[in-house]
């Protein structure tokens, strides 16, 4: 097993607003992913969980973060408030950028469910310099305003069981301007619970992850 695998994962504190995250930094990292998780999930997402450390074993450093605070979890709408979502990844890809762990790694974005358009508002905003973005059972419909301005190169996974997403996201890869791609996973369905689909998941994602470990170059026209 690789060295990477054995990574320690701490927790940590994003201020000011008090967001807490799981940050591991696997030795020779040269990017982070940053996770934006759906609704009714959080840094503690079984899934994700699993996701992040398939990544660190391939080499990339994983910041999952809880996007909301306890107390304002207990607001339905906080969860489906894509512009606040996107300010908190913002707000955790600043924090990486300035911790002495993290500032020199290139920031990779992952988001599932309403995280992904969380992740893709943050993508497209001037400053972002977000590399690349993986959506897993996405929503970007609800960034579709966004899109066209993401210019990291995105990836949108979605079971081949999850019907109207699969069109939500076949919808959005026709808006997004930049490097795009869209993978139907066969025979998972929305949270890709079924066996061996959440695998199918990893090996797409560090895929691009690897692929795409630059950010965009060039102003935004």
């Amino acid at each position: 097993m690789p060295a990477s695998a054995m990574t320690e994962v701490e927790e940590v504190r994003i201020e000011p607003d008090g967001l807490i995250g799981l940050l591991g930094v696997p030795h020779g990292a040269q990017g982070i992913v940053i996770f934006a998780h759906g609704s009714g999930s959080g840094r503690l997402s079984p899934r994700n969980n699993h996701v992040a450390a398939a990544l660190r074993q391939a080499g990339l450093a994983t910041l999952l973060v809880d996007l909301l605070t306890s107390i304002e979890e207990r607001d339905r709408r906080n969860v489906f408030d894509i512009d606040l979502l996107a300010s908190r990844l913002a707000l955790a890809t600043h924090w990486a950028a300035a911790e002495a762990r993290t500032r020199r790694l290139v920031p990779l974005y992952f988001g599932a469910s309403t995280g992904a358009a969380a992740a893709l508002v943050a993508a497209s905003r001037p400053d972002a310099g977000i590399a690349a973005v993986v959506s897993r059972g996405g929503r970007p419909d609800l960034a579709m305003d966004a899109l066209p301005a993401v210019r990291a190169p995105t990836l949108l996974l979605v079971g081949s069981l999850d019907g109207p997403v699969i069109g939500m996201n076949e919808r959005a890869l026709a808006a997004l301007k930049g490097e795009k791609q869209l993978i139907i996973i066969d025979g998972a369905g929305h949270l890709f619970e079924e066996p061996g689909t959440m695998d199918e998941v990893v090996r797409h994602a560090t895929r691009w992850f690897l692929e795409h470990l630059a950010p965009p170059e060039g102003p935004r026209q």
